[in-house]
């Protein structure tokens, strides 16, 4: 199944439910909650690079997490921009080897194990109701700060506190990337954490769930939601109370937070993270912004002019690699 509407209609599409009134008090309140500086270790491992320092964190997260990252810098006397990259839905870091492309172009890179997935990220919260499947669900039903990815979200603002505070970090250059997921948590990072520079972001997920329940139940991801009705709620009694909780989660009711400039990278064949979903919160976004729209992709690897494009971005290149969208 495709997106039902057409590109014109998504242009001006700003999702199915409204920003919660207390949604910036919630948030504000979990950050001010947050110690000013986690418990952390940053480790040095020893992979004998000349020119690289390869890092590994781990951090104390809510609810007795711990949260472990992977870190490399490029050796310099200079400050060095760092990018906080995020990985995709059940998955994981990326291999030290893949990362290292970052210092090659003169950044830092940071990159997160999302708790309760594939890393070495540990989640200890106890959560009543569904955990059976998918991590979108898990603590709905007992209100907003309960919900799973509240936790992620705080871990993501973490996160970038403590790298900032690095003596050889240039906070005045730390940027979020990420695709699908890790779109996401980009946005999230923006968001909540006014430290952030710039934002890219490739088909996000975790937008407009109420949209999402119109079209139907069609992809691995957001699979979960469909069950819980299913099998928990046949008569949709809680419908409004569960999307009302997930709205806190919901990255279109982000977008008005972020003062930075965001890029956004969408496939028109997207039937994952289905296009309207992604526009709901592009739509949304004041700051300065970007959209780069591919039909003939979906939720899928983009192509080398892609991959291009985004590392000038990360860079601040401004070397044309034919990396026309």
């Amino acid at each position: 199944m495709q997106d039902t509407m057409t590109l014109e209609q998504m242009k001006t599409y700003r999702g199915r439910q409204e920003v919660p009134e207390n949604f910036d008090k919630f948030w504000n309140e979990q950050i001010n909650n947050l110690p000013t500086t986690p418990e952390y270790k940053l480790t040095l491992q020893d992979f004998n690079l000349p020119n690289v320092n390869c890092y590994e964190l781990k951090f104390k997260g809510t609810n007795n997490a711990t949260i472990y990252a992977k870190c490399l810098f490029p050796k310099t006397d200079k400050k060095v921009p760092v990018v906080f990259t995020f990985h995709g839905y059940m998955a994981q870091s990326l291999d030290w080897s893949v990362l290292l492309q970052y210092p090659a172009a003169g950044l830092g890179v940071v990159m997160m194990d999302v708790r309760g997935q594939s890393g070495q990220s540990e989640d200890n919260t106890v959560f009543r109701g569904n955990t059976i499947k998918g991590q979108i669900i898990r603590g709905a039903v007992d209100g907003p700060e309960h919900l799973f990815f509240k936790d992620v979200y705080l871990d993501v603002y973490q996160i970038i506190e403590i790298i900032s505070k690095q003596s050889f970090v240039d906070d005045s250059k730390l940027y979020s990337y990420g695709a699908s997921q890790g779109g996401a948590l980009s946005i999230v990072a923006a968001a909540l954490n006014k430290k952030i520079s710039l934002t890219v972001v490739i088909y996000p997920f975790l937008s407009d769930f109420k949209r999402i329940l119109e079209l139907g139940d069609q992809n691995e991801p957001y699979n979960e939601l469909f069950r819980y009705f299913k099998f928990s709620d046949p008569f949709h009694t809680t419908e409004e109370q569960i999307l009302n909780t997930l709205s806190y989660i919901d990255i279109k009711n982000m977008a008005h937070r972020i003062q930075n400039p965001v890029k956004l990278i969408t496939g028109l064949d997207d039937n994952i993270c289905f296009p309207s979903t992604q526009f709901a919160m592009y739509n949304r976004l004041s700051c300065d912004k970007e959209m780069f729209t591919l039909p003939e992709y979906g939720h899928e690897e983009m192509n080398v002019h892609v991959n291009d494009k985004v590392m000038n971005w990360l860079s601040g290149s401004t070397i044309s690699l034919h990396t026309q969208i």
